[in-house]
């Protein structure tokens, strides 16, 4: 007999731009093809009408996801997990509903959300085989330790039954992005996203992509994306962002995606995360006559020594070229680096901006300190150099600095760089970029805009701090 399960995204977040909750449609899709009937809430579009929703839909089960725990910014430090809580105590005022936690936000510190919050169960790591275990077990009665990835109570403790890889061979449609929350994002920037893998193999010491999804690539067969790529494209959509950890997991992989979009004739735009090595022009070629227009490099830094600490696996060599490979294709490129976390010195950042002085028409967006998340290797390094205790509470935000160097230490240098180059970026946007930023949109321009923000650093320059 089929269940009807509720879903609530809570994330908040709007900045840059708001994020269509793309874990939730995955589970929609697996809900929908076991044949439950689902109902969507979002914090951004219709979150005021829980209590009116909870009393005409009456669920078997509520779903929440929290997509992040905090902005990962060392001085703003917003949180985004403290309506859990109000929210479970409002469904419980008007709904039996056992309340069930998941995403990847919740996936990072299941323990102590399931106890902050006093909901009655949780789904860590991929929701979809857990969520379609839990669903049958509180129907038809079963064991909860066989319960993929569930997080519950049993003996007065919380305990975390073994994950399993999660369902990724299924066609996502508009049924799956109800078009009333779809519509809240695309009136923000006419963007959606998409999956095409998940897990990641590589070893960046801070990830927890890997401590989520897992280590090992699995993908979605290439005509199934490049099919949701046109569903999305119908939908509204004028521009995709494809949010896997690294879409160039394998030259393979991208080849057979890119064939597919090519072979359906999806004429779209689209973006991913792009790892700086291993590009080639054949590449980058068939990726930009795919619609790739914009490339989010996870480069960290532009240092040598600091790459090799940050287990990184590639060089400024390897950034410089595949950088180079981007701007001959006229496709917009950024780097994103992690300032002060191990290995790095006051030498390392002026050697990487010395180093950056090669790439040309980027934007450089740094962020000062490293996130320390539980499961990591930078948890393991941290805990040894006695930054951190082994039990240490890391819901509250912790950050690695490298020994030697301070917050304040390493802003200074930040600003000193984007004084001495508009490319770099540090801190707060500067006066202006919100305002161009509705310009922009008004006008119709879809995707990421950080590339405008070295225009709005150049014309603000004589002012920037």
């Amino acid at each position: 007999m089929p269940s009807r399960i509720l879903l609530i995204s809570v994330n908040r977040c709007t900045a840059p731009d708001p994020v269509f909750p793309l874990g939730l449609a995955h589970i929609n899709a697996a809900l929908r093809h076991a044949g439950h009937e689902t109902r969507w809430l979002d914090r951004l579009s219709n979150a005021d009408q829980l209590a009116a929703t909870l009393q005409e839909f009456q669920p078997d089960l509520v779903g929440i996801s929290l997509r992040n725990i905090d902005d990962v910014l060392i001085r703003q430090q917003e949180k985004f997990y403290d309506e859990l809580a109000p929210m479970t105590a409002t469904i419980r005022q008007h709904s039996p509903a056992p309340v069930v936690l998941g995403g990847a936000g919740f996936s990072i510190f299941p323990e102590k959300l399931l106890a902050l919050t006093g909901a009655d169960y949780g789904i860590a790591g991929e929701g979809e085989p857990g969520v379609l275990a839990l669903v049958d077990t509180l129907k038809n009665g079963g064991d909860f330790g066989q319960v993929p990835g569930l997080v519950h109570r049993q003996n007065g403790k919380i305990v975390i039954n073994p994950l399993t890889p999660g369902l990724i061979d299924l066609q996502l449609t508009e049924a799956d992005r109800p078009p009333e929350i779809a519509r809240t994002y695309l009136a923000a920037s006419d963007t959606l996203n998409l999956q095409t893998q998940r897990g990641c193999h590589f070893l960046c010491c801070y990830c927890t992509y890997p401590v989520i999804e897992g280590k090992n690539n699995r993908r979605r067969p290439p005509e199934m994306v490049a099919a949701e790529l046109e569903n999305l494209q119908q939908q509204g959509a004028k521009f995709v962002f494809i949010v896997d950890s690294v879409f160039n997991s394998t030259p393979r992989h991208v080849t057979e995606i890119c064939e597919a979009i090519l072979r359906r004739n999806v004429k779209i735009s689209w973006g991913c995360f792009l790892r700086p090595r291993g590009l080639t022009t054949e590449l980058m070629d068939l990726m930009a006559r795919a619609g790739l227009t914009h490339i989010e490099f996870g480069t960290d830094s532009f240092s040598d020594v600091t790459l090799k600490t940050y287990a990184k696996h590639f060089t400024f060599e390897d950034v410089f070229e595949s950088s180079e490979l981007a701007r001959k294709r006229n496709i917009d490129y950024c780097h994103f680096l992690i300032c002060g976390g191990p290995g790095e010195t006051p030498a390392t950042l002026e050697e990487g901006f010395q180093n950056s002085l090669r790439l040309k028409n980027t934007a450089i967006m740094a962020v000062v300190g490293m996130r320390i998340y539980p499961g990591t290797p930078l948890f393991t390094q941290a805990v040894a150099e006695g930054v951190i205790q082994a039990d240490a509470d890391l819901l509250a935000p912790v950050y690695y600095l490298a020994p030697g160097l301070t917050e304040e230490m390493i802003f200074s240098q930040l600003r000193e760089f984007s004084r001495r180059s508009p490319s770099w970026i540090a801190g707060d946007p500067l006066p202006g970029y919100q305002e161009l930023i509705k310009r922009l949109r008004k006008r119709g321009v879809a995707g990421p805009l950080w590339s405008y923000l070295s225009t709005v650093q150049r014309i603000w320059q004589p002012t920037a701090k």
